[in-house]
């Protein structure tokens, strides 16, 4: 019997490293998921993007502006859109903060009152928010004692629009809802070919009178009607138990979300026809997945990754999506307020998934 179990062990051993594939699987995958973590999970909130409206364009304000980007906390933008506007910057994700400072700033500093400023905030993310403003006031409370004579100190009147209650649920729940649209199509989808080649049942398909294409379509639609699915029930629980605010279109919303289930789809697919077996095929997909929630500014403001792996999150489709789902439920963005995020889906869908399609083409020929 010992020899038997040994004999065993020995051929499984033998198997496993014969798989070149397999041999990737276990040593590579692994390194390269502790560098992800190890760079991508920070709970640091720095480099905030933060809109700057001087109204009083003084030496004094301008000291002022200079020390919110000190420590890397802010970085600061002079805005030369008008204040009226001042939501367009958050509704298209490229603002987090705006500081406004007004006309009489220095005249009051000089009288020795004491000016005020306003801090608005993208509250959607509510520990990004909680914790920029505790920036700001620790600058604005050193920035005040060099001007001693000011009593009491400069004031900040604070705003956060979209969650001023600070509810982090109602940050996670959009970013769950892209989540698990992206993780059920790119796992059902790669084992979809894979499991047909695996069981001998794909070359039966191929020999009756349906087309390739046909074939493809048949296979991928039930996933993308499973995906929407998820999108469904996401949201009710979220808009009905958790009382995640939702005033943004939803047919916008569902709309985009099928321009995004051409890229997931594709990816799947791409897996499906790169692997001979369902755990291939299934450890691929599980990779993708953790990769894309990591670098998709779930967890944590891409902001606060290293600056080399915020260009890698720019080839994660994914980003574009959550930052979609985001806005489009928590602040009420349209269209124009998103033409960045829906042109690169455009792109990444028509590219990934006709790749794939062509390769799927060749492999069934």
């Amino acid at each position: 019997m010992r020899q038997a179990l040994f004999g065993l062990i020995r051929k499984e051993f033998i198997q496993v490293f014969r798989d070149r594939n397999m041999l990737r699987l276990i040593f590579l995958m692994p390194i390269i998921q502790l560098l992800l973590f190890g760079y991508v999970v920070n709970i640091d909130v720095k480099d905030i993007d933060l809109d700057v409206y001087d109204f009083d364009r003084s030496s004094e304000s301008r000291e002022l502006v200079q020390a919110t980007s000190a420590n890397n906390y802010f970085t600061p933008h002079d805005t030369v859109i008008a204040l009226r506007n001042l939501e367009d910057n958050f509704q298209n994700s490229s603002s987090d903060m705006a500081i406004i400072i007004p006309h009489d700033f220095s005249e009051k500093l000089m009288r020795k009152e004491s000016p005020t400023i306003a801090l608005i905030s993208d509250g959607s993310n509510a520990n990004s928010t909680a914790i920029g403003t505790g920036y700001m006031a620790q600058i604005v409370q050193s920035f005040t004692k060099g001007y001693y004579w000011v009593e009491p100190p400069l004031k900040i009147r604070f705003d956060v629009l979209y969650n001023p209650e600070a509810e982090s649920v109602y940050y996670m729940v959009p970013g769950i809802v892209a989540t698990l649209l992206t993780m059920i199509t790119v796992m059902l989808t790669s084992m979809a070919i894979v499991r047909e080649r695996e069981v001998g049942t794909l070359e039966q398909l191929l020999v009756t009178p349906i087309k390739g294409r046909v074939l493809l379509i048949g296979k991928l639609i039930p996933f993308a009607i499973l995906g929407l699915l998820e999108i469904v029930i996401a949201l009710t629980a979220g808009v009905l138990w958790f009382q995640v605010p939702f005033v943004g279109s939803p047919i916008l919303l569902f709309a985009l979300a099928g321009l995004y289930l051409i890229t997931p789809l594709g990816i799947g697919l791409f897996f499906s026809n790169v692997t001979s077996t369902q755990q291939q095929a299934m450890f691929f997909a599980w990779f993708f997945s953790v990769f894309a929630i990591l670098t998709s500014g779930f967890f944590t403001p891409i902001s606060n990754m290293p600056m080399w792996m915020q260009y890698i999150t720019y080839l994660n489709p994914m980003r574009y999506f959550m930052e979609i789902v985001r806005a489009i439920m928590m602040k009420g963005a349209t269209l124009p307020d998103l033409t960045f995020q829906v042109g690169v889906l455009i792109f990444y869908g028509i590219s990934i998934f006709s790749l794939s399609a062509l390769r799927f083409s060749k492999r069934t020929a």
